[in-house]
């Protein structure tokens, strides 16, 4: 299979887990990763930050092939790009979280997805076929102003963790993202040991050492930084106890809500 190799940004490492299987990504991918940095059901529900309410659940679509993304639900439009069925570092089977959902006039059924890259927060609609379903209970909450990362679980809080976060000069981009990848890294790397690198990019930063600037939550492994504080290239850095914690049960697709009060 060949893979598409993107460094993230603001690490000199990034690391990539989907289901926690570093044997899925060879040690030449990590080494490169290393090189860079709603619809919902019923249930309580807390507040994210400014955002919005927390929702108990998030559907999910998991690509079984590449997709056409449309920008209305109907057979023949035009096509904005082509998500791949497999997510660049890991090779996972790509996982989009699911805003919308309907059934166009030829009987076709089409759901409205977010999507990864730039510009931030861009979503359109994919055919349901050659999809499956999928549900997260987990929602990540990133309040920059208070520099802390708090995940949710069926809308109820279920762990808080204070992070570093992006500098003035490259701030961490606000809005609504998701967990595109889990990436596990060898020890004594940079960023390590976990990053889940995310749908957003940096505003500041059109490319950072040959990657697309992505912006990952990921550890703080030979890199440093004092939780609590705003010094990255625009990743959000956690301890360790944090980010194994964090890639134990986060997977892609788990919606990711950054804010700025």
């Amino acid at each position: 299979m060949n893979i598409t190799i993107t460094p993230l940004l603001g690490s000199r490492p990034g690391s990539s887990h989907a289901a926690l299987s570093s044997g899925r990504v060879g040690r030449a991918l990590i080494a490169v990763l290393a090189a860079t940095c709603l619809f919902a059901t019923n249930g309580a529900s807390a507040r994210a930050g400014v955002g919005g309410p927390v929702r108990s659940t998030q559907q999910l679509a998991v690509l079984t092939v590449a997709h056409g993304v449309h920008s209305t639900p109907q057979s023949g439009t035009r096509q904005l790009s082509v998500i791949a069925g497999r997510t660049p570092i890991t090779g996972e089977q790509t996982t989009l979280p699911v805003i919308g959902d309907l059934t166009g006039p030829d009987g076709r059924r089409w759901l409205r997805v977010m999507l990864p890259g730039r510009p931030n927060g861009r979503s359109g609609w994919i055919a349901a076929q050659g999809t499956r379903p999928l549900v997260t209970g987990w929602h990540l909450v990133i309040d920059l102003t208070r520099r802390r990362v708090t995940a949710y679980r069926d809308g109820r809080i279920a762990r808080a963790f204070l992070a570093v976060v992006g500098k003035p000069s490259t701030p961490t981009p606000t809005g609504e993202f998701f967990v595109e990848e889990t990436v596990q890294m060898s020890g004594g790397e940079a960023g390590g040991p976990f990053a889940l690198a995310l749908s957003a990019r940096s505003d500041a930063l059109q490319e950072f050492e040959g990657g697309p600037g992505q912006i990952a939550m990921h550890g703080r492994d030979n890199l440093g930084g004092t939780l609590g504080t705003a010094e990255s290239h625009g990743c959000i850095r956690v301890d360790t106890a944090s980010i194994d914690w964090l890639a134990a049960r986060v997977g892609p697709g788990t919606p990711v809500t950054i804010y700025q009060r």
